[in-house]
């Protein structure tokens, strides 16, 4: 050990620990996602690229295509028992240059007169829910976004990924030659069902079962996720041959559901009839994403929900900011 030390040996575990260190950050996940090559015309023959091209994010398809705009609508028919239950969903994502850093305008809205709409403009992000038929009220600019927007900006442009999921996986595709869609050239690929098989792993761990059981709207979404069946499945799916992009894509399947032996099956069976169209337009075009003009200011605490949770003597122990109040003392102190 002496003569190592005379000599200038170095010690291996030391060496990797100030590699580590000292090497260069590595690149978001999105940026080194989009560095990878998805070869387009294997899309039907490879399940793993398949699937990283139908369950894209919208930060690695801006990495990859740059700036575009998506629209997509999804159209719900719940059927069961005599009774009919329909929704439409329209969902809407500009994104400018940048890549998974630049500015974007992601916005969505149902027949129920709910949606969401959240912007983020040279790094600050502004959000607002829009209720009824008259729209949205204002901006609420959000400073501690604590990651709400790429949620947002991914759930907008993820109607693929979210069909893909809910029919485990069973897409099956077909190459049946190439198209012009907005002036590239893509890959045309017919979808039908495909075999029961590898189920698309969401990566998330065991559920936890409370102490006194699921309540009732978690068992049924439970067993639905449990009991789901595809039936058909119909469609086309259009992906760009250079960036393996999918541009456009039109989609119809149903999924039968067996009545819950919990309850005794008096729910009845269900059928849930769905149909989703997506397309990106302007692509290489800057989408013009502007500041609000009127937004109100970052809270710790919306003044609507300290004013109701006074009403039950819970009053504010903190500044607004995030800068703690005095704590009230005991009298015994």
């Amino acid at each position: 050990m002496a003569l190592c030390a005379l000599v200038g040996c170095k010690d291996p575990v030391d060496e990797a620990a100030k590699k580590r260190i000292f090497s260069a950050e590595d690149p978001p996940q999105a940026v080194a996602a989009a560095s990878q090559k998805l070869p387009p015309e294997e899309v039907a023959d490879d399940f793993v690229i398949a699937r990283r091209v139908l369950e894209m994010g919208a930060a690695e398809t801006t990495e990859r295509i740059g700036a575009h705009t998506y629209n997509a609508t999804v159209s719900w028919e719940w059927a069961q028992v005599g009774r009919t239950v329909r929704l439409k969903e329209t969902r809407e994502l500009l994104s400018g240059p940048g890549g998974v850093s630049g500015d974007f305008a992601a916005r969505m809205s149902n027949t129920n007169d709910q949606g969401v709409e959240v912007l983020r403009v040279g790094g600050k992000v502004f959000a607002r829910t829009t209720y009824g038929r008259d729209g949205a009220g204002k901006f609420r600019q959000r400073l501690r976004d604590r990651g709400m927007a790429e949620r947002i900006r991914e759930e907008a442009s993820g109607t693929l990924r979210d069909f893909d999921q809910l029919f485990s996986g069973r897409l099956k595709l077909a190459a049946s030659g190439t198209s012009t869609i907005e002036g590239r050239t893509a890959w045309k690929y017919v979808v039908s069902l495909g075999p029961p098989g590898a189920e698309v792993a969401d990566g998330l761990p065991p559920l936890v079962t409370p102490k006194n059981g699921a309540d009732g709207t978690t068992r049924l979404r439970q067993h639905f996720y449990a009991a789901r069946d595809p039936r058909a499945l119909s469609g086309e799916v259009y992906v760009d041959a250079e960036t393996s992009v999918v541009l456009k894509a039109r989609l119809d399947g149903r999924l039968a559901v067996k009545g819950d032996a919990a309850d005794g099956g008096e729910a009845g069976d269900a059928e849930l009839h769905l149909v989703i169209e997506s397309n990106l337009t302007g692509i290489g075009r800057a989408p013009v994403i502007v500041t609000p003009k009127e937004f109100l200011p970052d809270e710790d605490k919306p003044d609507g929900v300290a004013a109701a949770l006074a009403r039950f003597g819970i009053e504010r122990k903190r500044a607004d900011a995030g800068v703690p109040a005095a704590e009230p003392q005991d009298e015994g102190e």
